[in-house]
């Protein structure tokens, strides 16, 4: 007889054997069972639980220390177990463990079994036991740091969304004394949830206590004001209205008590369902089995793994699945393509896919953590209690997928790939779905739609040729449907001809391979196509990322854009390339793979590294562009003529720069690759400096890292000491924002070398700002001793703009330090220095450090006067984030003279700009606010 476990962790975390509670050893050991056990039934990484135990500052013998903790529990679980056998509980899977448990020995199982099953039911009994199994706060006693992952933040979420599930339950069906009790106990931990307030309101109200419901509105309305400074909203007011009513109208609809979802961003990233779908009725029917029509949150996330052979029809089938069942996730869509199996190996990374995935949330920069566990971490919280459907388009396997799974159930995800997915299927328990080419019946409706039934009909011996040629796959298949839709007038059997014409030509793609009389298909179109097409078509295969603008293309072909579009035109039409977005083509994989080929038998390898040049060319100049009207006043050094023919972007603003930077950012990273490969190292430095601004700005300081450690090993190879060292002070400033102390220092200290030792008085006065920004959170000393080198540098370099920042930063660190005598005198020096140059940025910074000299000195009105030409400035320069420090330190000395209104003014104009920035510093000035009204 096996050894019987239960384990509990909605509470303080327990586990019993044989009725006999164990001692489940130190803090880490008990904070490590606690995750396995809020993933019950699913593995966790070896790397996630190094992250929730350590952090980012894991001892080197973290994963040691894992497998013994495992081994240590197999074994109290199991005293008679070997020493390394595997054992009943803790199953090796996925990368990491995973406790192998169900509802009979873990309390979160069960709690979720008897809430689906109510649910079924609607039974409010069955859903008041399940939420009795909740002793506390999930994980009760574990290490509060532990306790902070999202695992656990999820399961409280869930908890609460069950109290509120319930609770509209019991209202509508007349049991409010039902969840009375159960309101009442999680009100204090929520009290600030207007919806779990109102829902005991109502449910005090139908119990026939309307006095104590109306108490209930007055604490929950006064500790609102008291404490945040606000008003109750309207499903509060709705509540105490109810209750106002003559109890015979209090029995309004149940809806009336639903809970009022708060305007949140809600992502439709799904491409375009394609209107001429047919066939693969089993597998729809399949997919759509997965899933019922109740709104209920599944227990856990649903995943789908659908795999098949190139052009086979995968990304098709999965975005029209999802098109038919978006309205069961009213949260939103994600979409992203992996890139698996890119011709030109640019496959995308997990972290890449998950910062497009912050963004796509409207995540400010600021609050996206440096690390990528964190970042995970980040977005599993963003999807936790939410419904939402997520497609992972293009997998390249198991590994590339597993990161971007949500964490908490109630959402769909189907993922696409070439290969079969077996460790999602064992690790995850994801649905496989393998896609199989088409059926002789399904490849006719597929070209009835395309071409009308009439039409097919007429023709029986052409259509089965057609369909033998094209061998069931559906790619080929659209692209003789296109040739044959764009000549009505032609009888199919000329098709057929033409198709077997082309195939004599093929001998230099034939093999193995196969899709070989899929290259039939591919080069009939091909050959069909005028010859600029034809060349154009071909050398977007050189172009390294998912998809091309026009201009780029244009460049890539040596053209002007008014030429190259009805080329582009013409390579749509004939199903070649697609149109994903107004202005914006990409390949097929496969078709790319078979124009890459072309490239490479028809064109000439000069031909080729020509092409790559001008694109090269056209991504430099544009960016070049961009930065410097991004960063009007950063010394940007000029730039050899592009190749002829070449047609760089038209960017005539910062705003038109942003946007640009925004489309063209991951191109412009591959180019950086494809530069890198092909030996254009002038290239790979230039581009990785002028993008470097705007991947600091945006927050992409991964992206940043990386692009300057290929732009130092092209400045290392071109044996260029200036460009080394300006790589490596670029590096030492991403490393810094990264948190990456001591790289920073490194690449810092090797930037100060080398300017040294090329007698750059400028380049060492920049990299000294640098170390000065690197130390300032530990030591004003330190930072104003830098301050003060680079302020000494550039007067040695006769620099007057870096003259005037430094000696504001010497003022500031002064200020910081308390000498605001001195604070005074550098950053009036600064002003006139900096005014003269029309130097806005350094202006406002300047006007900002005498507004604290001056506050701390006890002049406030002057201090005001000088904050506010600090915020007016900054506001014109649309630097939002430093004008809310402005503001808010602003608001402070408001308050100091007593003008409370104004005070008051300036916060909520700080509030707004750091809400609509997604900043942390919102909750202290909301606080401040709030304070402020008290």
């Amino acid at each position: 007889m096996g050894t019987n476990i239960r384990f509990a962790i909605l509470g303080p975390v327990r586990a019993w054997r044989d009725d006999t509670e164990l001692d489940l050893g130190p803090p880490k050991q008990r904070a490590m069972l606690a995750l396995l056990l809020a993933y019950a039934g699913r593995p966790v990484t070896v790397g996630e639980i190094v992250d929730v135990l350590w952090g980012t500052e894991p001892p080197t013998s973290s994963l040691n220390i894992v497998h013994r903790q495992v081994g240590l529990l197999r074994r109290l679980f199991e005293p008679d177990l070997p020493t390394r056998a595997a054992g009943r509980w803790l199953i090796r899977a996925g990368g990491g463990y995973r406790l192998d448990a169900d509802p009979d020995s873990v309390d979160l199982l069960h709690f979720r079994d008897l809430v689906n099953r109510a649910r079924a039911t609607g039974d409010v009994p069955l859903f008041t036991s399940a939420l009795a199994l909740w002793q506390g706060p999930v994980a009760a006693g574990v290490e509060t740091d532990v306790r902070t992952h999202p695992a656990f933040a999820a399961l409280d979420r869930e908890h609460l969304a069950t109290v509120k599930e319930v609770a509209d339950l019991a209202l509508a069906s007349g049991q409010a004394d039902q969840a009375l009790t159960m309101l009442q106990r999680v009100r204090a931990d929520h009290p600030f949830d207007e919806a779990l307030q109102s829902r005991l309101i109502l449910a005090l109200a139908a119990a026939g206590r309307q006095a104590d419901a109306l108490e209930a509105y007055q604490t929950v309305r006064t500790r609102l004001a008291d404490e945040l400074g606000i008003d109750p909203g309207p499903e509060l007011r709705a509540a105490h209205d109810r209750v106002l009513r003559p109890p015979a109208e209090q029995g309004a609809p149940a809806q009336e008590a639903a809970p009022v979802r708060q305007p949140a961003i809600r992502p439709a990233q799904l491409p375009a369902d394609l209107s001429t779908f047919t066939g693969r009725r089993s597998e729809i029917a399949q997919v759509l089995a997965l899933h019922t029509d109740s709104p209920q949150a599944p227990a856990t996330v649903v995943i789908t793994a659908i795999d098949g052979m190139a052009g086979i029809g995968k990304t098709t089938l999965a975005v029209h699945w999802a098109h038919q069942v978006a309205d069961r996730f009213p949260d939103g869509q994600l979409y992203v393509n992996l890139r698996g199996f890119d011709p030109v190996g640019t496959m995308m990374s997990p972290g890449e896919a998950i910062r497009g995935f912050l963004d796509a949330f409207e995540v400010s920069p600021h609050r996206i953590p440096a690390s990528l566990a964190a970042q995970a971490a980040l977005y599993r919280s963003l999807l936790a209690g939410r419904r939402m459907l997520v497609l992972l388009d293009n997998a390249r396997d198991t590994e590339q997928v597993r990161p971007l799974l949500p964490g908490s159930p109630g959402c769909l995800v189907i993922v696409t790939s070439r290969n079969q997915l077996t460790g999602l299927v064992a690790g995850e328990g994801a649905h496989p779905l393998t896609l199989d080419l088409l059926s002789p019946t399904d490849a006719r409706d597929f070209l009835s739609r395309r071409l009308g039934a009439a039409r097919v009909a007429a023709e029986p011996e052409a259509v089965e040729k057609i369909i033998t040629a094209c061998g069931g796959l559906p790619l080929a298949l659209a692209i003789v449907a296109a040739r044959a839709a764009a000549h009505a007038r032609f009888p199919l059997a000329a098709v057929t001809a033409e198709l077997h014409d082309t195939r004599r030509s093929l001998d230099a793609f034939t093999g193995a391979d196969p899709t070989t009389d899929v290259r039939a298909v591919f080069s009939w179109s091909y050959q069909a196509l005028t010859a600029p097409a034809a060349r154009l078509f071909r050398r977007l295969a050189l172009h390294p990322a998912a998809d091309i603008s026009v201009p780029a293309a244009a460049s890539l072909d040596g053209i002007q854009p008014s030429d190259v579009r009805p080329l582009l035109a013409e390579l749509t039409r004939a199903h070649l390339i697609d149109q994903q977005t107004p202005g914006r083509y990409a390949f097929h994989d496969l078709l790319r793979a078979y124009a890459a080929e072309l490239a490479h038998h028809t064109d000439t390898e000069e031909e080729r590294r020509s092409v790559t040049r001008r694109l090269l060319d056209h991504y430099l100049h544009t960016t070049h562009t961009a930065n410097r009207l991004m960063s009007p006043h950063q010394q940007h050094p000029a730039l050899d003529p592009a190749q002829p023919d070449v047609t760089p972007d038209t960017i005539g603003n910062a705003d038109e720069a942003l946007a640009w930077f925004t489309a063209e950012h991951a191109s412009i990273l591959a180019a950086i690759d494809l530069a890198a490969r092909h030996g254009f190292d002038e290239h790979v430095y230039r581009l990785a400096t002028a993008i470097g601004d705007f991947l600091n700005q945006r927050g992409h300081w991964r992206d940043w890292a990386a692009t300057q450690c290929a732009a130092l090993d092209a400045a290392v190879r071109l044996g260029d000491w200036s460009a080394q060292a300006h790589t490596h002070r670029l590096l030492g400033l991403a490393y810094s924002q990264l948190g990456h102390n001591e790289d920073a220092h490194h690449h810092l200290t090797l930037a100060l070398n080398l300017y040294q030792e090329l007698d750059d008085p400028i380049g060492q006065a920049t990299t000294h700002r640098g170390f000065a920004a690197l130390v300032r959170s530990d030591s004003s000393d330190k930072a104003l001793h830098h301050a003060e080198q680079a302020l000494a540098l550039y007067r040695a370099g006769d620099n007057p703009g870096g003259e005037g920042n430094a000696l504001n930063e010497v003022g500031w660190y002064s200020a910081l330090l308390g000498d605001y005598h001195r604070a005074l005198d550098h950053c009036e020096q600064a002003l006139v220095i900096l005014e003269k140059l029309g130097n806005r940025r350094g202006q406002a910074a300047t006007w900002d450090s005498l507004g604290y000299a001056h506050h701390h000195l006890g002049d406030h009105h002057r201090a005001i006067d000088c904050y506010r030409r600090a915020a007016d400035l900054r506001h014109a320069t649309g630097d939002r984030h430093p004008e809310a420090e402005t503001l808010n330190r602003l608001a402070h000395t408001y308050l100091a003279v007593g003008d409370r209104e104004s005070a008051h003014s300036a916060w909520e104009k700080a509030l707004t700009i750091l809400t609509q920035l997604d900043h942390p510093d919102a909750d202290q000035v909301r606080a401040n606010l709030g304070a402020l009204s008290g």
